[in-house]
């Protein structure tokens, strides 16, 4: 008896020790689990990339986000086709788009970069506030747009927005995005560039020796704005233009 005493005395304490053991492994799994969360939480950062060919305003966003510690910069690109290179080594989250590029509009390399990069969101950041503007840059896969003179909290409600897959517009823009269609084409920055030098009454010949461009490509750029604004001579082209306030 005595024996078998000891015997169960030494399956208890067994069985006390098999039992700490079992709550030491779920503490640990426990703080495993916990850990892990955390440094996840750690990780999470939303990378942002800018295309703006303006210095001046990639700094001024920069200095906005760099010293966000829930914010990866990752650089910027003052152009389409230096955007679409990084791209190729990289994907940030979000982009900041300008409309007004040099070697293409933003509208179209939103356009592009939505359908090679799916998974990049592409927030519109620009002075144009005109609906025909905004229209164009939401309907070609933008998921927000912003005007350049936004503060640093309305830019970040606007970073978060549209990771939340969400589609932002500040209140000024979408007071313009409600507002009655004007009719405001969409043109260039060189269009523009031409279109004023129209006005100012220099020739095409004129014009290509100040750009230093070829007479054909100002014709070319003419024909354009001529079919943009709808006008079939310079007279109503110009009147068009300065009623709608771009010249």
């Amino acid at each position: 008896m005595p024996q078998r005493h000891e015997e169960e005395e030494e399956i208890k304490v067994a069985t006390k020790t098999l039992r700490l053991k079992e709550e030491e492994i779920k503490k640990i799994k426990k703080n495993l689990r916990l850990g892990g969360l955390v440094a996840k939480k750690k990780i999470m950062k939303t990378s942002i990339f800018i295309v703006d060919d303006h210095y001046m305003v990639i700094e001024g966003i920069r200095s906005l986000l760099q010293n966000e510690k829930d914010i990866d910069w990752l650089g910027h690109a003052t152009n389409a086709s230096s955007c679409l290179s990084f791209l190729k080594q990289q994907l940030p989250d979000i982009i900041l788009m300008d409309i007004n590029l040099p070697d293409m509009n933003g509208i179209d390399l939103c356009k592009e970069v939505r359908k090679l990069y799916p998974s990049v969101f592409v927030l519109g950041l620009s002075t144009f506030n005109q609906q025909a503007y905004i229209r164009d840059m939401m309907e070609n896969g933008a998921s927000g747009y912003i005007l350049k003179n936004a503060d640093k909290e309305e830019l970040w409600d606007a970073i978060n927005t549209v990771m939340k897959g969400k589609s932002y517009m500040s209140d000024e823009v979408a007071a313009a995005f409600k507002e009655k269609n004007t009719g405001m084409p969409l043109i260039t920055r060189r269009e523009k560039e031409i279109l004023q030098m129209i006005a100012q009454g220099n020739t095409n010949a004129e014009i290509a020796n100040k750009l230093f461009i070829s007479v054909a490509t100002v014709n070319t750029h003419r024909k354009s704005i001529l079919e943009k604004f709808d006008a079939k001579n310079t007279a109503t082209l110009i009147g068009k233009a300065s009623r709608q306030g771009i010249i």
